[in-house]
C-alpha cells in the first residue's frame, strides 16, 4: 500500500496542474496493426477532462521510444504530472501493465478505467496495489467528477479504497452521444501509420471517428454493445452535421468508423455519403458492415463515389448450425448470395470469422479458409471463440460436457486444448494466405486505390525489411521450416 499517503485528500484538490493521459501498451515486432489506430476510448476520456486541468498529456506508449523504458516515464511523471489516468482495455500485456502499475509514485493520484479494468476491478486493486480508483463502464463524467474534486462517496460507476476495503459506488448511467465531446486531437504526439514487423510500411496516416455507439443486434457471442457490467448500450447515431463536421477536421486520409455496424441505418448512411460527395472530402474510409448491405445497390454506388475503400465485414462461420447458434441472423447461403453482389463493386472486403465454437470439430473448423475464397474475401480475421461475462453463451457452455471457460473468457474443450486450437489457427492462416492469395490482395489494393501512387511505393519500398523481420522472427521462435511447408506444401 501507499505510505504517507491520502488518496481521498489528494483527489479531492480542486485544480490540477498537470494530468496525464497514458496508454500502457508497447507493441512487440509480430505482425500487427494495431498501431494503425488511435485509442479512441482513452482520447474521448481525456477530452472530456481538458477543460479541468492546467495542461494535459496523452502518451501512447506504441509511439513513444524514450519513456517505453519504465524509468524514463516514471521520471516524467515524478517531474511533471499530479494525476495519473491509464487504460486497460484488453487482455493482452496484462502482467506487464500491472507491473508498470506497480511503479507509479507513491505520491501521484492513480486512476485506472478501460474494458479489462471493468472487468478485473478486485484483480487489478489485488495485483496493483498503487491504484486508488478504477472508472468502471464509460468515463466521459466521471473522470470529470474525479477532477472537479466531488467526494468519492459521491461518483457514480467508480470503485476506491476505504478503511482498507474496496468501495464499489453504483454503475453511472450511460450518457446521451450527442452530448459526448468528441477526441482532441490536438493532444496528439505523433501521426497513426501502418506498421508491421517493427516496419513502418507506408506512409498513408490514418485515424477513427465514432459516429454512433451501440448496436441493435443480439449475436450470442459478442458483448461489444454490452460494458464489462452488462449495460446494454442501445443503438445511438450522432447527427449526421456533427459527424461531417469532425471528418472535415481530421488530417489523416484513412479514417475508420469505429461502429459496431456503421450501416445499421442505411438512410443515414446514405445522408452520411451525400454530404462527403457534396462536400467534396477526399478520404478514403473503412468500415464494418453486416452482409445486409448488399441489399441497396444505391447506398453501395455513393459508397464508393464518397470513397469507402474497404467494409469489415463479419460472418463468423460457413456453418449454418454454428450461425443459428451465434443467432447471427443468416445462414450460409444467403452470405453466398449477398458476395455475388458485393464483389461487382471496387471494394475491398476483409471477413471476420470464429472458430473452436461449442461442438465444432476441426474438419469444420479448417472449412474457414475455403469458404472465404469461395465468396471472395479479400482478406480473413479469425479468432478463438471467447465468452465474456455476460454473453449469452456462457451458460450454454458450462452446461455442455467437455467444455471448460476460464476466468478470462477462453473457451476449451477435452478435445481440443488451447494448444490444439492454436495449431488449427496456423492451418486455417496458411491455407487461405498463400502466396496467390498475397498477390490477389496486392492486385485488390491497386484496384481499389486503397493507397495512392507515393503510398504504395513507400510500401514496395518497405516489403523487403518488412520480409527479413519476418524470417527472423520465425527463426527466433524456431518454426520458419513448418511455415514454409504450410506455405508452398498442401496439407503440411
Amino acid at each position: 500500500m501507499k505510505k504517507g499517503f491520502n488518496a481521498l485528500q489528494m483527489i479531492q484538490k480542486m485544480k490540477y496542474k498537470h494530468a496525464l493521459f497514458l496508454n500502457p501498451y508497447i507493441e512487440s515486432t509480430a505482425t500487427s496493426i494495431m498501431g494503425l489506430f488511435p485509442p479512441t476510448g482513452l482520447e474521448y476520456v481525456a477530452a472530456s477532462a481538458k477543460p479541468l486541468a492546467d495542461k494535459t498529456t496523452l502518451l501512447d506508449l506504441r509511439y513513444e521510444k524514450d519513456l517505453c523504458d519504465p524509468n524514463k516515464l516514471v521520471d516524467f511523471i515524478q517531474r511533471e504530472i499530479d494525476i495519473i489516468f491509464v487504460t486497460v482495455g484488453w487482455d493482452r500485456q496484462f502482467k506487464e501493465i500491472c507491473a508498470l502499475l506497480n511503479l507509479m509514485p507513491d505520491n501521484i493520484p492513480l486512476v485506472v478505467g478501460g474494458y479489462k479494468a471493468t472487468e478485473e476491478v478486485l484483480e487489478l486493486f489485488r495485483d496493483c496495489p498503487k491504484i486508488d480508483i478504477i472508472v468502471r463502464g464509460e468515463g466521459e463524467e466521471t473522470i470529470k467528477e474525479i477532477l472537479k474534486g466531488l467526494p468519492l462517496e459521491n461518483i457514480l460507476g467508480i470503485s476506491y479504497k476505504a478503511g482498507g476495503k474496496v468501495v464499489h459506488n453504483k454503475n453511472r448511467p450511460l450518457q446521451e452521444v450527442d452530448a459526448i465531446k468528441t477526441p482532441d486531437r490536438s493532444l496528439r504526439r505523433n501521426k497513426y501509420r501502418l506498421i508491421l514487423n517493427g516496419v513502418n510500411v507506408t506512409n498513408a496516416t490514418f485515424d477513427t471517428i465514432l459516429s454512433a455507439r451501440g448496436c441493435p443486434f443480439n449475436c450470442k457471442f459478442c458483448t461489444f454493445s454490452l460494458n464489462p457490467l452488462g449495460q446494454k448500450r442501445l443503438y445511438a447515431a450522432r447527427s449526421v452535421l456533427s459527424v461531417i463536421k469532425e471528418i472535415e477536421q481530421i488530417t489523416a486520409n484513412t479514417v475508420l468508423f469505429s461502429d459496431d455496424n456503421f450501416f445499421t441505418n442505411m438512410k443515414r448512411a446514405e445522408d452520411i455519403c451525400d454530404l462527403i460527395i457534396a462536400r467534396k472530402i477526399k478520404k478514403r474510409f473503412i468500415a464494418q458492415a453486416r452482409i445486409e448491405i448488399a441489399k441497396h445497390p444505391n447506398l453501395l454506388d455513393k459508397m464508393v463515389k464518397a470513397g469507402f475503400k474497404v467494409l469489415l465485414v463479419g460472418i463468423e462461420s460457413p456453418h449454418d448450425r454454428i450461425l443459428a447458434e451465434l443467432n447471427k441472423g443468416f445462414d450460409s447461403d444467403t452470405v453466398k448470395k449477398c458476395f455475388a453482389v458485393l464483389k461487382k463493386y471496387p471494394i475491398y472486403y476483409h471477413g471476420y470469422f470464429i472458430y473452436g465454437n461449442i461442438g465444432e470439430t476441426e474438419e469444420e473448423m479448417l472449412c474457414i479458409s475455403k469458404f472465404a475464397k469461395e465468396i471472395s474475401l479479400d482478406s480473413i480475421t479469425f479468432q478463438k471463440l471467447r465468452i465474456e461475462k455476460f454473453s449469452p453463451l456462457k451458460k450454454i457452455a458450462e452446461k455442455t460436457p467437455g467444455y471448460h471457460v476460464t476466468e478470462r473468457g477462453e473457451l476449451y474443450s477435452d478435445n481440443y486444448s488451447h494448444a490444439t486450437l492454436k495449431k488449427i489457427g496456423r492451418k486455417i492462416k496458411f491455407s487461405f494466405y498463400t502466396p496467390a492469395c498475397l498477390l490477389k490482395i496486392v492486385k485488390k489494393i491497386l484496384i481499389v486505390k486503397l493507397f495512392n501512387f507515393h503510398e504504395f511505393m513507400s510500401f514496395l519500398w518497405a516489403c523487403p525489411r518488412l520480409l527479413k523481420n519476418i524470417i527472423a522472427r520465425e527463426i527466433q521462435k524456431k518454426r520458419l521450416g513448418n511455415s514454409l511447408k504450410r506455405i508452398f506444401i498442401k496439407n503440411a
